[in-house]
């Protein structure tokens, strides 16, 4: 007889980590971290912006903008990853760099961290971050009428959220802000973290799990999505994705994917860094496009 499954094909927890610790498949994953301390690093000395811009009533509820030169410039949002548990917004000011050579604002959203918190609070504090910056971003030479959002790993989880969001009930917003959303190597499917390593610090459980996999809570909804992932992840962070690409289809929305060759789970990001890469350009064309 076969053993019970935890999840899927993932019949215990070693099977769901070998999965989803995606530094386990590395010799060395520090060095992408220098990576992005280094690079964020030249990319606050190029754009100064402005860092730790309050949005809510929590130290940790900041956001870090790098205004473009020109003004009524389009922006993008981007959300950092690390399992809901690492880093913060100062971390990936290298997002920056690619998108202020095209004339794109960028605004870094900072959150607080599991366990101090939970992923309920998490994505609230999520959208009440994207809502600061579609009222307020025109302060800093932004077009509200042109914000697309996007992030990564556990940040491509709260951006996928987001288009989940009743913007005009909850927020008094227009119900579809975004011009597009980017999701780089995102969660979509929170239920097989329970049986994993970070259980004990993000405390899934079935309500939390049914509230936050927006697998399961597509709707209709015009904005464009681009999924794209490293194509040396594991099979089920590429699964993630092309799921959430056919749930997003599948209700007659626009998503295309485009898995990246030769990247990993954390190099996946670094075309935000260059302004010629495939990610820079799909970003461009969706905010400068006529509308």
């Amino acid at each position: 007889m076969k053993p019970p499954m935890l999840y899927r094909q993932l019949a215990s927890q070693a099977d769901i980590d070998a999965e989803y610790n995606p530094a386990a498949r590395l010799s060395d994953p520090g060095v992408y971290q220098r990576h992005y301390v280094e690079q964020s690093r030249l990319a606050r000395e190029r754009f100064p912006g402005l860092q730790g811009v309050p949005f809510g009533p929590t130290l940790a509820e900041t956001l870090d903008i790098f205004p473009a030169t020109q003004p009524d410039a389009p922006v993008f949002v981007f959300i950092h990853g690390g399992y809901w548990r690492a880093f913060s917004a100062g971390d990936f000011s290298c997002v920056a760099l690619g998108l202020q050579a095209l004339g794109i604002t960028t605004v870094v959203v900072n959150y607080a961290l599991a366990p101090s918190v939970g992923i309920d609070e998490i994505t609230r504090q999520t959208r009440a971050a994207l809502a600061w910056v579609l009222r307020n971003i025109e302060r800093h030479g932004g077009d509200p009428a042109r914000v697309a959002v996007g992030g990564h790993s556990a940040g491509a989880h709260l951006a996928a959220m987001a288009l989940q969001t009743r913007w005009s009930d909850d927020y008094g917003l227009p119900e579809d802000p975004f011009r597009a959303a980017v999701l780089v190597s995102g969660l979509y499917d929170l239920e097989p973290l329970r049986h994993s390593y970070l259980q004990p610090q993000i405390q899934l459980d079935d309500g939390v799990i049914r509230r936050n996999s927006p697998l399961f809570s597509v709707r209709a909804c015009p904005t464009p999505v681009l999924l794209t992932w490293g194509a040396e992840e594991s099979a089920e962070f590429v699964r993630q994705s092309t799921a959430f690409h056919a749930a997003w289809t599948g209700a007659g929305n626009r998503s295309s994917c485009a898995p990246q060759h030769g990247a990993n789970h954390y190099s996946a990001i670094f075309g935000f860094e260059q302004s010629a890469s495939a990610i820079c350009a799909w970003i461009e064309s969706q905010l400068f496009a006529q509308r």
